[in-house]
């Protein structure tokens, strides 16, 4: 009889315990996203600068209406990297600075904004990497130039509203595309 009162005790308890606990909810997932491995073509359309980009991935696209401006396009990805080339003439200041004033309009929304210096003195070529960190509609910049011809400038966005966890594994798979990028650009 004893043994039997144990039991029933036992059971009333664990019963109690399961109907007293609430569901814990799950916390929220993002979608698996495939990263492909990147094969560089080297992009050279009668323009006075060359470079790489991930063509298995990515296309060029020329702007129509403006002969100095192409976006490379990440169709797979919902994202482009907006790129602007145009000739110094005596302007370089107001250029740079001009580039400077859009990576900081970011500010308002980031978290923190990076410069990351860049230079290939035997290319002629210097430049700057703009990190921005958090829920900003441009995650990664940049900008080259030799100082006296030529200015070539990008930036990185997506085609969808800003989350910056669900989209760090593709930004810092296309911010290597971005220095690669600055690392193979050639002027003519």
């Amino acid at each position: 009889m004893n043994r039997l009162n144990n039991l029933l005790i036992i059971g009333l308890l664990a019963a109690l315990l399961c109907a007293c606990s609430r569901p814990i909810p799950k916390p929220r997932g993002y979608f698996r996203i495939e990263l492909k491995e990147k094969q560089y073509e080297r992009y050279d359309e009668h323009q006075p600068y060359s470079f790489e980009y991930p063509s298995n991935i990515s296309r060029v696209v020329r702007q129509n209406d403006h002969q100095d401006w192409f976006d490379i396009a990440y169709p797979r990805y919902n994202a482009r990297i907006y790129c602007s080339y145009m000739p110094v003439k005596g302007n370089l200041y107001e250029v740079i600075e001009d580039s400077r004033e859009f990576v900081y309009k970011h500010t308002i929304k980031a978290d923190a904004i990076t410069e990351r210096p860049y230079e290939n003195p035997e290319e002629q070529i210097y430049g700057i990497l703009y990190e921005i960190k958090g829920n900003t509609a441009s995650s990664v910049q940049f900008v080259l130039t030799d100082s006296t011809r030529h200015f070539l400038r990008g930036a990185l966005y997506f085609n969808n509203k800003p989350n910056k966890d669900s989209l760090a594994p593709v930004i810092a798979y296309m911010k290597e595309d971005i220095v690669h990028l600055m690392e193979t650009t050639q002027w003519k």
